[in-house]
């Protein structure tokens, strides 16, 4: 209707029915005052001229503005087609009569093609005007005693400039509803997107601290573990009791214990590992092979290799946690005697070689990322080390220990260049 702003509806092409193009309400406005003002202006200039038969043309100019009016205003011609086709046709009908009447009425073809084009389907609303402008040419050239070309130039005009118009503005309004719908569908791709990187983040989060974990937490209770386990053994009345040992042992338990706290304190606030506050990456891994030495038995070797050259600081943390992980392996693992840690710095990249002497495992076995333990192991390695662009190369086989090497760039991190096996 149009007085209505409905949109159409996306059915199936059997079951889809024909709606209206929503109309603004200026455009209505303006149409309704058009149908006024020509109906005022043809009762008007019949009673002012006094022409005959003036009080019908009066009359009928009344009941066509009715009719307009309650159909315009009326909610169930706006919610069905059949209803807005019987209006039409009342309408029409009594329009009809008005051209008997008066010439003049031809004037409200216009405001009829208007409705016309947009109450009915394109093809009916097309044969509705084609017979709306010939009743108008007929109707005209009856009140006249002769007929020219010039009596059907202007409806025909008419009911072209209105096929135009009611076409080109349903034009615009598709394409304004297709780029509406595209506004919505970016606003919600980009709503989409923004939880993803949400997800994202949180998930490089929560891996970030599984790592952090994994190479200070859970290494250090690992350790406090096999101390308290070898203090146990040196009580055992079953065996030799040492005291001393067993003392030294708890000592150590004890000092790995707050040591570790201060890390988890440290991991929480995401700062940099205790052993890289106040030292450099050397002192830091000389101190890590010694305490891993002390607390498990194992001949830890530490070998710095290169100028004592600056490295960058998250280089140096992802260095120091791989080696905590691959000598926390080896201790948990690996039953092996010894270890060797090398650190080589180079002028533009930096290599950890971690090797030992335990049993090994069969690096292509689907448990090689975490052997014997179900930990994190090997997988925190590879995604620290691609996080910088650096490769890992992971070497063993049973009985024969376990070779780790990891190169990174000395300064920079780069996009991931692969690791291999």
């Amino acid at each position: 209707m149009i007085h209505g702003a409905r949109s159409q509806p996306h059915h199936d092409a059997a079951t889809r029915r024909w709606e209206p193009t929503p109309v603004p309400a200026l455009l209505r406005a303006g149409l309704h005052l058009l149908v006024g003002a020509l109906l005022v202006l043809v009762a008007g200039r019949s009673a002012s001229d006094q022409a005959p038969g003036w009080p019908w043309v009066v009359a009928f100019a009344a009941l066509v503005g009715v009719v307009y009016a309650v159909g315009a205003r009326s909610a169930v011609v706006a919610g069905s087609q059949l209803a807005a086709g019987a209006w039409l046709a009342l309408l029409l009908s009594a329009w009809v009569a008005l051209l008997i009447l008066t010439p003049e009425a031809v004037y409200l073809a216009f405001p009829w093609f208007l409705l016309l084009l947009h109450l009915l389907p394109p093809r009916q609303g097309l044969a509705a005007v084609a017979v709306v402008t010939l009743v108008s040419v007929a109707g005209f050239g009856w009140h006249q005693e002769t007929f020219t070309a010039a009596m059907a130039i202007g409806p025909v005009l008419g009911a072209v400039v209105a096929i135009a118009t009611v076409f080109g503005y349903q034009a615009l309004q598709a394409e304004s509803e297709q780029r509406r719908q595209l506004i919505v569908e970016l606003d919600r791709t980009r709503t989409e997107l923004a939880a993803a990187q949400h997800r994202a983040g949180v998930l490089d989060e929560r891996e970030r601290l599984a790592r952090e974990i994994h190479d200070t937490l859970a290494q250090g209770l690992s350790s406090i573990q096999l101390l308290l386990q070898a203090a146990s053994r040196s009580l055992d009345p079953d065996r030799e009791v040492d005291p001393a040992r067993a003392a030294v042992l708890v000592e150590q338990a004890r000092v790995a214990a707050k040591d570790n706290l201060a890390e988890a304190r440290r991991v929480v606030r995401a700062l940099t590992p205790g052993d890289l506050e106040s030292s450099t990456l050397p002192a830091a891994l000389q101190r890590l092979c010694d305490t891993t030495a002390s607390r498990t038995g194992i001949d830890v070797v530490f070998h710095d290799e290169g100028p004592a050259t600056a490295v960058a600081k998250p280089v140096e943390v992802a260095l120091l946690r791989i080696a905590q992980g691959a000598l926390g392996n080896a201790a948990q693992h690996s039953r092996a005697t010894r270890a060797d840690v090398t650190l080589t710095i180079m002028d533009s990249e930096v290599t950890l070689d971690i090797v030992d002497n335990g049993i090994g495992f069969a690096t292509d076995a689907p448990a090689a990322d975490k052997p014997g333990s179900g930990g994190y192991g090997l997988g925190s390695m590879r995604s620290r080390t691609a996080e910088l662009g650096g490769t890992l190369t992971v070497e063993s086989q049973p009985g024969r220990g376990t070779a780790v090497s990891v190169h990174l760039d000395r300064v920079s991190a780069t996009p991931a260049t692969g690791e291999r096996q």
